[in-house]
C-alpha cells in the first residue's frame, strides 16, 4: 500500500434545505481540522452534531456547501473514481449480500475493481483467515452470528488494502465482549496495514480505548476538543471520560481539555 496522504479539512460547511419548511439546517459549520497519515482518530459527539454527515462527505456520498476535504490534493466527492480502493468503510450494519457466501462477500470490492477472480478469492481468503473465518468461507450471512457477519464486513474493508479506513458506529450494536474483541482486531489490523483510520462512535470508552486522537464535535460539527490520548495516563482515563462528557453536555470545552 502506498503512503496515505494527510486529510485536510478546511472551512467545511454543509447546509441542508428542509423540503417541508424551506428552512436551512446547518449540519457542519466552518470545520477546520487535519488528520495525519497512520493516525487512528475517534470522533465523538451527541446525536445530530454532524458526525454522519462528515462521514458521508469523507466517502464522497455528498458534496459540501462550502469549504473542502482534501486528500493528496483531491476531494472524495469531486474525484470519486480516484479514491476507488483507497477508502474503505465498515458500517454499523454489516450490509452483507444475503445471496453471497462469506468469501464472495469479502471479495466483492475486488470484483468491483475488476481484479481477476482467482486473485479476488486468494486475497479474500487471506483476510478471512486473519479474522478466523476461513472455516466459514462457504457460509451465507443467515448462517452466521452478528459478530461473525461484522468480521466479514471488516475483511471486506481490508481486502482492498485501503489507505483510509472509516468505521461508522461499527461495533456499538454488538454485545460488549464481541464489540471489545472486534475493536481490538480492527485497531491491530489498521496499525499493521499502516492505514489512517477514523472511527465515529458515541461510546467514550471505545474512543479512549482505540484512538490516538479523540475529536469532540459539538452542534453543527463545531470542533470542541482535539485530544491526544497518549498525553493521559491510564490512571487518568476516568477523568478524561468525565471531561469529554462535560464538554458534550455543555457544548463547551472543559477546562482540563484546553491546550496548555
Amino acid at each position: 500500500m502506498s503512503e496515505p496522504a494527510p486529510i485536510v479539512v478546511s472551512d467545511l460547511r454543509k447546509v441542508f434545505r428542509q423540503v417541508a419548511t424551506g428552512q436551512d439546517i446547518v449540519a457542519i459549520d466552518r470545520l477546520d481540522i487535519r488528520f495525519e497519515p497512520h493516525e487512528i482518530i475517534a470522533i465523538v459527539g451527541q446525536t445530530g452534531c454532524g458526525k454522519s454527515t462528515f462521514f458521508d462527505l469523507m466517502i464522497g456520498l455528498q458534496s459540501p456547501s462550502a469549504g473542502s476535504i482534501e486528500i493528496g490534493g483531491k476531494t472524495p466527492y469531486g474525484n470519486f473514481d480516484d479514491f476507488r480502493g483507497l477508502i474503505a468503510t465498515v458500517f454499523q450494519q454489516d450490509r452483507l449480500l444475503p445471496w453471497r457466501s462469506a468469501l464472495d462477500n469479502a471479495r466483492l470490492p475486488l470484483e468491483l475493481l475488476g481484479l481477476p477472480e482467482d486473485e479476488q478469492k486468494k486475497r479474500a481468503m487471506v483476510w478471512l483467515e486473519r479474522l478466523r473465518l476461513d472455516r466459514f468461507a462457504g457460509a451465507y450471512p443467515h448462517e452466521l452470528s452478528g459478530g461473525m457477519r461484522q468480521r466479514i464486513a471488516i475483511a471486506r474493508a481490508f481486502v482492498v488494502q485501503p489507505q483510509i479506513l472509516l468505521a461508522d458506529e461499527a461495533f456499538g450494536h454488538l454485545d460488549e465482549v464481541t464489540a471489545r474483541e472486534l475493536r481490538e482486531t480492527f485497531v491491530t489490523l489498521a496499525r499493521e496495514s499502516g492505514a489512517t483510520a477514523i472511527l465515529i462512535t458515541h461510546q467514550l470508552e471505545e474512543a479512549i480505548a482505540v484512538g490516538d486522537r479523540i475529536v469532540v464535535f459539538g452542534k453543527a460539527a463545531k470542533l470542541l476538543a482535539d485530544i491526544r490520548v497518549a498525553g493521559w495516563a491510564a490512571s487518568e482515563h476516568v477523568a478524561l471520560r468525565d471531561a469529554i462528557q462535560s464538554t458534550l453536555h455543555q457544548n463547551e470545552i472543559h477546562e482540563r481539555l484546553k491546550p496548555q
